[in-house]
């Protein structure tokens, strides 16, 4: 069976409940030809703007917008699915007991009521209404998350030390400029030590991040320094070079040269001791390393020089590698930063009490602070977007970490 069987099957599933629904609901004919040509409409803008995507050039503003509307056309209408075809077992169910019964009606299947339609399309309204603040407001209410983390060895001159950190900028999605000079000025209001940036500054091309070096170049020095890592999406795997490796070779250095155009010292499997008064902790920088991602990550090329009980900070933008290699080694890393997943742009959070996003399913640690026998890792949900652009539920953040002695 060919493998696109299916997504069509259910296409047309969720097209034929969503137009049940309105039918039902509004009993206007008038309005469900409204409602089937801008379904019509709709459907023949996405596929055209699909069609257009290439991969030699990424992602662009029109990708951005088709997703944001693909998302914003089947979401709901999936939403509206559910209550429709529980009706319909229903239905079918008394019909089948009518039937058994030979109690006489008028078709074999009792007529929908309205109500559930009802019921179904205010269920549908609200990923609907979310999504759109997503793409117009949510995008870029960006958030200062602070966030105290306690350790049994950390140097005593390092008690109160304070990092911010930002992750996955994603440049070549950005569309707003006073929004952007609105987070870094949220980034200079804070009082902190040292800034660490753990990758993912463009989607793919170095000159996506051109139109705004002059503007992260306004974030404030700090008395330890500025530092940055690469993400998976740094080093252009996900563009189609058409055999050019010049290119592609040229544009990963261009990337790295990035980091320093804006400020930052880029740590390349490598480690920067960071000294206070009388007491040291390190620094360790690694490249990305991702389950099922890029793998240029080497940490024992990374913390050449460091002994186990030395206090160490590890940037590594991917969380599966504390998963995989990072918080049971022997080295002892006691806190880890990471961002990749972005929270999937997608979720609730209500602190203290609720925190959960389909991206939870695939990596166990997607946002915030996780601990393991002393060892900390805390992952930031994105400064940036990509693909989806948006943001529901899960917001940019800035983080601030303090360091304190137990």
């Amino acid at each position: 069976m060919p493998k696109w069987i299916v997504p069509v099957v259910l296409l047309l599933l969720i097209e034929y409940y969503s137009f049940i629904a309105f039918k039902t609901a509004f009993k206007s004919s008038k309005l469900n030809v409204v409602y089937i040509l801008v379904s019509i409409l709709t459907f023949c803008f996405i596929v055209y703007g699909f069609l257009q995507f290439d991969r030699s050039v990424g992602q662009t503003k029109q990708t951005l917008f088709t997703l944001g509307l693909m998302l914003l056309f089947l979401i709901p209408k999936f939403l509206i699915v559910v209550p429709l075809l529980l009706e319909d077992f229903y239905r079918l169910g008394k019909g089948i007991f009518n039937y058994v019964q030979h109690k006489p009606t008028p078709t074999f299947l009792p007529e929908r009521r309205r109500f559930i339609s009802q019921v179904a399309l205010g269920l549908a309204a609200i990923p609907f209404g979310s999504l759109i603040y997503g793409m117009t407001k949510g995008k870029y209410n960006f958030k200062v998350i602070k966030q105290t983390v306690f350790f049994d060895d950390l140097p005593e001159a390092f008690n109160g030390f304070k990092i911010i950190q930002i992750s996955d900028v994603h440049s070549g999605s950005f569309d707003n400029k006073e929004k952007i000079e609105y987070a870094i000025d949220l980034i200079n209001q804070q009082e902190a030590d040292m800034m660490l940036f753990t990758g993912d500054i463009v989607n793919s091309l170095a000159s996506e991040m051109h139109p705004w070096i002059d503007t992260f170049r306004k974030i404030k020095s700090f008395s330890y320094g500025k530092y940055a890592v690469l993400g998976n999406h740094d080093y252009g795997e996900y563009l189609d070079w058409k055999g050019n490796k010049n290119a592609k070779a040229q544009n990963f250095e261009e990337i790295k040269q990035l980091y320093g155009d804006i400020g930052f010292t880029l740590l390349l499997n490598e480690n920067k001791t960071i000294q206070k008064d009388n007491d040291a902790l390190a620094l360790i920088g690694v490249e990305n390393w991702g389950l099922n991602f890029k793998q240029a990550g080497d940490l024992n090329k990374a913390s050449q020089g460091v002994e186990k009980h030395d206090f160490k900070i590890l940037m590594s933008h991917d969380p599966s590698h504390w998963d995989v290699e990072v918080q049971n080694h022997p080295k002892n890393y006691q806190l880890t930063l990471s961002g990749h997943t972005h929270g999937l742009q997608f979720g609730i959070e209500i602190p203290g009490f609720l925190k959960w996003s389909p991206v939870s399913f695939k990596y166990p640690h997607w946002a915030g602070l996780y601990e393991n026998q002393g060892r900390y890792l805390y992952v930031n949900r994105g400064f940036g977007f990509h693909a989806y652009p948006g943001r529901v539920g899960i917001m940019p953040e800035i983080t601030v970490l303090e360091l304190k002695k137990r």
